[in-house]
């Protein structure tokens, strides 16, 4: 984790473990590195903390105290760092190249996205357009696109205030924004809400977007025989 690339000591020592047949003591990794074991003691104890090291205690063979020893957790260093916004670069640029069919391909993805993102109600009841309104200011707070409703209990418009894919949407807006609202579309139709999403306004102000909200088309009633 953060630490061990941080600190050339702690990656020394986790490393020694690494390569050693079996789980290794304080003393015996500190006579490896050429340290005092004091110092070993205090990275084996932060990389166990961190969850890239075990520490197990074996049985004593005869007198005296059980001995810890420590090992590497199996699996993937997950320490170091992330290239996230190079993946979403690539996805990105092979739907753009699909041409016409990218906008409605990004649009896909953030209806689906979006009706995973919330609980639909129970098929009894249907929330309110102020319910509903609260729930999606709440699902856009929690993603990082500091919503600021306008217009009431029931806004007729959100302004967010911040863009968690902002450089992403300065490269590939005409498919990152409509993916943002289909998300919210998504949502609410989820949601079974009076309300949709009609429009979002990338960078509609200097230090916002706009969505704008609207009644949702009445749903055809359920006919019952």
């Amino acid at each position: 984790m953060p630490g061990a690339h941080r600190s050339p000591r702690r990656r020394e020592v986790l490393d020694v473990l690494r390569t050693a047949a079996a789980p290794l003591g304080v003393a015996e990794t500190a006579e490896r590195i050429g340290v005092h074991p004091n110092t070993v003691r205090f990275h084996l104890e932060a990389l166990a903390g961190e969850g890239l090291v075990e520490r197990r205690v074996l049985e004593p063979s005869g007198p005296g105290r059980p001995r810890t020893v420590y090992a590497p957790r199996p699996g993937m260093d997950r320490g170091g760092t992330r290239s996230y916004r190079l993946l979403a670069q690539m996805l990105l640029g092979r739907i753009a190249a699909t041409g016409s069919d990218a906008r409605s391909t990004a649009m896909e993805a953030g209806r689906s996205w979006g009706r995973s993102l919330v609980e639909a109600p129970p098929p009894s009841r249907r929330p309110t357009s102020e319910e509903s309104a609260g729930r999606l200011v709440e699902l856009l707070d929690g993603l990082g696109f500091a919503p600021d409703p306008e217009g009431g209990k029931v806004p007729a418009r959100i302004r967010l205030r911040h863009c968690p894919f902002l450089e992403l949407a300065e490269e590939y807006g005409e498919l990152v924004c409509p993916l943002h609202l289909a998300l919210m579309q998504g949502a609410l139709a989820e949601l079974r809400a009076p309300l949709t999403a009609t429009d979002l306004e990338p960078f509609a102000e200097p230090d916002a977007c706009l969505a704008h909200l609207a009644p949702a088309p009445q749903q055809t009633a359920e006919r019952h025989p």
